[in-house]
């Protein structure tokens, strides 16, 4: 029960930052006047989102590595290596930008939560994206649907390790090949939950862009039509070059994550040790089971 209480707690946690994402993308649907500030699209509210966002991330790090079992404290100290590896690659994006969307980020956050689950794909995603925007200045009202957007990249990631253990295909290029699907289809998907946090406020041509009281069928009609003209190519580039270094890179690194997994992530059991007294020998006189002479 003590161990069952916390796990529970952190769930809790998880879902509480995901759920606030979903109403913080889709309120402006509702509430359109509320999140722009002078001229600034999400200009109130994207800050406190961002210190809400990074409170639960806190939180949610300082009780995964403060589990019971020592494995939680070592994938936490894991968790931080990656993401001071992948703020990297997300400086050399910045300086060194690749074709439309791409990013490399993205490699390491598919496989990080593939190999330890939701809560480490999660915390890996949205902390990535934070300390990458801090290296780089990339730090907007944008940022914190950013981080959430990469964190569920990050969390979903577990549902391909269910289907290959499913199909039994672990070690296998049809492993490589469902995360390969995985990854370009999050690469489109991240780019359209991204167009959601400005697009009820641009404006333009009715066919493509969103005005109060539209209903929802004419809606998704109108995003889907914005969506393929602006930005469709652009994160077409994403999802290949996803592809591509999980096809490259992705049997060596995952190798590399299931053999620390195996070495750091162990369970402890009890075991009963019988304990054996030698008795001296003495001539002439028997020993009770502690070794004193009863003769």
């Amino acid at each position: 029960m003590r161990g069952i209480r916390p796990r529970l707690l952190t769930v809790a946690i998880y879902g509480l930052a995901s759920l606030v994402g979903l109403v913080a993308f889709f309120y402006p649907f509702l509430v359109p006047t509320v999140a722009s500030v002078g001229g600034v699209v999400h200009g109130q509210d994207a800050p406190l989102l961002l210190a809400l966002l990074g409170a639960l991330s806190l939180v949610a790090f300082l009780f995964e590595s403060q589990g019971n079992v020592a494995s939680d404290a070592k994938q936490m100290a894991l968790l931080g290596i990656l993401v001071g590896l992948n703020a990297v690659l997300g400086f050399l994006e910045t300086a060194l930008p690749g074709p439309g969307g791409f990013s490399p980020v993205f490699f390491l956050i598919i496989l990080g939560g593939y190999a330890f689950g939701l809560r480490f794909g999660f915390l890996l995603g949205s902390l990535t994206l934070f300390v990458a925007a801090l290296i780089t200045g990339g730090v907007g009202p944008w940022l914190p649907y950013r981080m959430l957007a990469a964190g569920w990249v990050g969390a979903t990631a577990v549902g391909v390790r269910a289907v290959v253990r499913w199909a039994h295909l672990e070690d296998t290029w049809g492993e490589i090949g469902l995360l390969v699907l995985f990854g370009m289809v999050w690469g489109v998907l991240f780019g359209a939950l991204m167009d959601l946090w400005f697009w009820p406020y641009v404006t333009g041509p009715s066919g493509m862009y969103w005005s109060p009281g539209v209903a929802l069928g004419e809606t998704v009609r109108r995003y889907l039509v914005f969506y393929v003209v602006t930005s469709l190519f652009w994160d077409l580039m994403r999802s290949v070059g996803t592809a591509a270094m999980l096809i490259l890179f992705g049997q060596p690194v995952l190798r590399a994550l299931r053999r620390f997994e195996r070495r750091f992530c162990f369970r402890v059991q009890r075991e009963s040790v019988r304990m054996r007294v030698k008795a001296p020998e003495v001539s002439g006189s028997s020993l009770n089971p502690i070794g004193e002479s009863i003769s």
